[in-house]
Parts: C-alpha cells; structure tokens; sequence
C-alpha cells in the first residue's frame, strides 16, 4: 500500500429519530493518547448525555480500532460507526456519537442506523485526504550540509516528523514508499549524513 485516506479537519453532525438526538463528532487522530484527550472534550461538553459511543482506526496497517458502544445493546453503536469510517476507507480518524435519549425506544436496528447515518453525515462533511504511506527515518548530520538535506527532503516530499537543528543536527523523517529507495540512495549520496530506520 502506498496511500491512505484521512481526514485533516473536525467536524459535528446532528441526527434526530424519534426525540433522541444524535450528535457525531470527526476528529483526525494518530494515536490511543489522542482519542482518549477527544473523548474526554466531547464529555466535558456534553455530560448529561446518555451515551458517548465511538469508534477509530489508526495507523496504515488497519490493525488498531476500535467500536464503544458505552452502553447501548452490543453492536448497536460502535460497530455501525467503524462501520462507515472503514467504508469510506479511512484511517487515523475518530467519531465520537454522542445520543440525547428521548424516551422512545428505537430498538437495534433503529439504533443501528441512527449512528450509522450520524457517522455518515459527519464523515460527508469533510473532505477526504489522501496520503503517503511513509517509512520513518533518522538523520544525523553536521549543520554545514543542512541545505543539502532539506533539497533532498523537500523534493521528495518527505515529512519532517521531528528536529534538532543546532551545530550537530538530528531530524525524523516520513519517506514516502512509493519513492523510498531513490530517496535514500539519494540522502546516501550526501557526504557525512547517518541514516537510521526507525
């Protein structure tokens, strides 16, 4: 796989269905740490809500989600949710529906598609990003050959992950896969420059 889609923006979505209200909530996140500090904004705003329930994938692999019901029928909730994200094919994104319960019952299936159609809306709400799937480097290196590094790391639009620009210079970078080996022998080429896989 050399691409990905995400999402860079937050967005909110409302659904109602039979007095219950459905607020959805689109983060872009990269890491557990993130969703934890995302759920804890929307309970903070919403405490007297009757479920928070979400749902996220992480990472180019597709193999860090996760789907909360946080209290209603299993299955009803997260799974309808990570559901939409994984057909629209995202990752490193998190929704987080927050449901307003208003004392009539919808059964499973009416759950099933109220937090699946608040995901949806929410998702149709912010444009899709396509990515690079990178592989992580180290770069250590004297500052006399910065200029060097940074042509190599900006024509081949790499990202500059982390740095520590000073006499003696440090940076991580995200190579794209798709042009990995000519970046590096190209990197390789430059005099004194210790390269590391990450």
């Amino acid at each position: 796989m050399e691409v990905y889609y995400t999402i860079e923006k937050t967005a909110v979505a409302e659904f109602k269905d039979k007095g219950s209200k459905f607020l959805a909530y689109a983060y872009p996140v990269k890491t557990p740490d993130q969703v934890k500090e995302c759920l804890q904004e929307v309970k903070k705003e919403h405490p007297k809500a009757t479920h928070h329930c979400y749902a996220y994938r992480l990472g180019t692999d597709g193999l860090q989600f996760r789907a909360v019901d946080d209290g209603e029928p299993s299955g009803s909730a997260g799974k309808p949710i990570l559901g939409q994200i994984d057909s629209k094919q995202l990752t490193d994104v998190l929704v987080v529906v927050v449901r307003y319960f208003g004392g009539t019952l919808l059964g499973v299936p009416g759950l099933i598609n109220a937090y699946k159609m608040s995901c949806a809306m929410v998702l149709q709400l912010i444009p899709a990003v396509q990515k690079n799937v990178e592989a992580k480097y180290r770069l250590v290196f004297d500052y006399t050959i910065l200029n060097d590094v940074m042509m190599v790391v900006k024509q081949n639009n790499c990202t500059v992950l982390k740095q520590d620009i000073q006499l003696f210079c440090e940076m991580e970078i995200g190579i794209p896969k798709s042009s990995r080996d000519l970046t590096l022998l190209r990197l390789k080429d430059i005099y004194n420059l210790e390269i590391k896989s990450l």
